[in-house]
């Protein structure tokens, strides 16, 4: 075994010793792998599954392929722990960059997205429409990953991320100073009526379950993108670039 210490390779915690050493010390963590059919009544094991559940972190379970090629083959014993591999910023922050610019913010909110490439593909379009800030929740949702950044294709170092304990203080936060929030439904206004000129935040919601009740009665308006074929669903990174771009289209009209 590893010793009890923390090791890292890029943003992983490898090896069971190490894991939960990072777990005790509550290093700001992403998500738990465990490999397919490990013995979970170890009492290292066991004792990393009760710490991360206390945590709430995402737990995934995955072959040992995955795990293999996720840490270059080195001996991760059938656990790894996946950390922030950068900084965050604050909701503050993310107000001042669209002061910097004299813009009315305009900020995107993300309600637990577990898949990093979504995660990516999302910084990346946010970017791109001159997003100012991107609203992530601290648990049960995908953090900022090497993964993340790759996918972002280098939007991650100029789109400000704020990773927050309460995703519904900080609506709160965000409608106490101005914000007009926005959401995503299935029945809704029809997104090409979005006039988002204004201070507005948009919530996307996790890839299967959609924005989760307590955030969804926060929401000023639900938006809906018209479907006619007979998939009713988009890929969440799909959706938000949709969304996105008509919030750019309202803010950067044609002349």
């Amino acid at each position: 075994m590893k010793p009890n210490n923390e090791e890292e390779n890029n943003d992983f915690v490898i090896g069971r010793h190490p894991v939960v050493a990072a777990l005790q010390a509550k290093q700001e963590a992403n998500k738990l792998f465990l490999q397919t059919g490990i013995n979970e009544k170890d009492p290292v094991i066991a004792n990393a599954l009760k710490i991360a559940n206390k945590q709430h972190l995402v737990i995934s379970r995955v072959p040992k392929q995955k795990l293999d090629l996720m840490t270059d083959r080195q001996n991760h014993q059938g656990i790894v722990l996946a950390v922030a591999a950068f900084d965050y910023a604050t909701i503050d922050d993310l107000f001042a960059n669209a002061e910097q610019k004299n813009e009315a913010p305009f900020f995107i909110i993300l309600d637990n997205i577990e898949d990093p490439h979504n995660l990516g593909s999302i910084i990346r379009t946010a970017d791109a429409a001159g997003v100012h800030g991107v609203i992530i929740p601290k648990r049960r949702a995908v953090g900022l990953t090497s993964t993340v950044a790759k996918t972002s294709a280098g939007a991650i170092e100029r789109v400000p991320v704020a990773r927050v304990t309460n995703l519904t203080n900080a609506i709160n936060e965000l409608k106490e100073r101005g914000v007009w929030v926005f959401g995503t439904d299935m029945h809704g206004t029809d997104y090409r009526r979005w006039d988002a000129k204004g201070a507005v935040a948009l919530i996307i919601g996790n890839e299967g379950k959609g924005i989760s009740p307590l955030v969804k009665k926060q929401v000023d308006e639900m938006l809906t993108i018209p479907m006619v074929g007979d998939i009713q669903s988009l890929n969440a990174s799909v959706a938000a670039s949709v969304l996105i771009y008509q919030g750019y289209n309202a803010r950067h009209p044609l002349n």
